[in-house]
């Protein structure tokens, strides 16, 4: 593989935080903003392995949360790049909620956010393309596509 071709596991990246009180509301539930913020850095931390370039985020397609996370649960993300246009790139993001005492293991959401590759000027810059190593990896980048081309027809 040479430095122009990459793949979406060459991208992946995994963050971990342990939720303290300070991420939560008064129900004890931690707060979907800062979720957001987590997906957001985990999805350029991607993109940027990926680019070798600083990114800034575009779109958000969705973020369903399914499932409350509570103070004391240890968030997991993993990102991905699942596709690259001539500047842009879409990460995938699942997120699990983990009970550390129990070792339950929820995932509570995945969210697709697409980010611009910058040059040292901050204007868009082109990214190396997508490869596909497996026949899943071939699906989940003819999913991006659809996903790319519905938000193009959106604008």
């Amino acid at each position: 593989m040479t430095n122009n071709l990459k793949t979406s596991k060459a991208s992946r990246i995994t963050l971990a935080q342990l939720m303290q009180p300070e991420h939560a509301n008064n129900l004890g539930n931690v707060h979907g903003g800062w979720i957001m913020k987590l997906v957001d850095e985990a999805g350029a931390l991607a993109c940027m392995r990926h680019a070798q370039k600083r990114v800034v985020t575009v779109a958000v397609d969705s973020l369903v949360f399914r499932e409350p996370i509570k103070i004391g649960h240890l968030v997991t993300l993993n990102a991905e790049v699942t596709y690259t246009g001539r500047t842009s790139l879409e990460a995938e993001v699942q997120v699990i909620a983990e009970n550390p005492i129990t070792s339950e293991r929820t995932h509570t959401n995945t969210a697709y956010l697409v980010y611009v590759a910058l040059d040292d000027n901050a204007k868009p810059t082109s990214v190396p393309p997508l490869v596909a190593e497996t026949e899943e990896d071939v699906e989940r980048m003819k999913q991006a596509e659809a996903r790319q081309k519905r938000r193009i027809s959106q604008k």
